[in-house]
């Protein structure tokens, strides 16, 4: 259910890098090359650092569960649903956040160059911003189980 949740909280990141990579097109190869290592190892730290709280929360979660005491459990629910629709809305939030971030600095410096296109830029903003509204019911759509 976890590794599902993660893996499904991953897909809104792929438009994000193909956004980003479009973005940062440049005539040198090795430089845009140089820009995607870095990126993607920028992207592989977070990973590492959520990898590294979700083993925390693995290992501190039970402890606390059984001190809670069986009269603080209700129902039969899966104690990492929270965990995986936490993962969910992170992961597209901080591709949204990436993605945003470039379409919006290309945006500013289309309307800069050329003010009529500003409905046009604000459309491509808009479309970054919306894959974090996907991690979101993708959160929704785990916790509703």
């Amino acid at each position: 259910m976890v590794i599902t949740a993660v893996l499904v909280g991953l897909v809104p990141i792929v438009p994000a890098m193909i956004i980003l990579t479009l973005s940062q097109r440049h005539p040198a190869p090795e430089k845009a090359a140089r820009r995607l290592v870095l990126g993607l190892t920028g992207f592989n730290v977070v990973l590492l650092l959520m990898a590294i709280g979700i083993v925390f929360i693995w290992l501190a979660a039970p402890t606390t569960v059984l001190a809670a005491g069986p009269e603080q459990q209700q129902a039969a629910v899966d104690p990492y649903a929270s965990l995986a629709a936490a993962i969910s809305t992170g992961l597209a939030t901080i591709g949204a956040g990436i993605a945003v971030g470039n379409t919006g600095s290309a945006a500013v410096g289309t309307i800069a160059e050329k003010p009529e296109s500003f409905g046009r830029a604000l459309i491509f903003v808009g479309l970054a911003e919306g894959i974090a509204i996907y991690g979101l019911i993708i959160s929704f759509m785990i916790l509703s189980r």
